[in-house]
């Protein structure tokens, strides 16, 4: 059996740093969204773990509306990509206005289920 050293996942690192290197600003930009996304959802289970969930309905509400969000930028991401051949015919705007539209929706779903 191979053992892994760090030296493999310091190269591994390094791969992936460099290849990331190479994706467009905008691609990066989302990339920053969804972790922002992430981490407040993040924030707010730790949150609800520390000081409990009393209004349960408004940490539901919060943490489906940071994961939606996240997952609508992936959707984002993947339709914005000009390596991604599936969507080649779609224009950025339109992917944007997608975006905007179903955040719309995301999000009065989230205030309805706030009551």
């Amino acid at each position: 059996m191979v053992k892994s050293t760090s030296k493999d996942a310091q190269d591994l690192f390094h791969s992936l740093r460099s290849a990331y290197s190479a994706t467009p600003t905008n691609l990066k930009i989302i990339d920053l969204y969804v972790v922002f996304a992430v981490f407040t959802a993040l924030i707010q289970v730790a949150y609800m773990a520390l000081v409990g969930s009393f209004p349960f309905n408004s940490f539901l509400s919060g943490v489906l509306s940071c994961i939606g969000t996240a997952v609508l930028a992936v959707c984002l991401r993947i339709q914005v990509n000009k390596e991604n051949k599936e969507f080649k015919d779609l224009a950025p705007e339109r992917a944007f206005a997608d975006f905007v539209l179903c955040n719309l929706v995301l999000h009065l779903v989230i205030i309805n289920f706030l009551g």
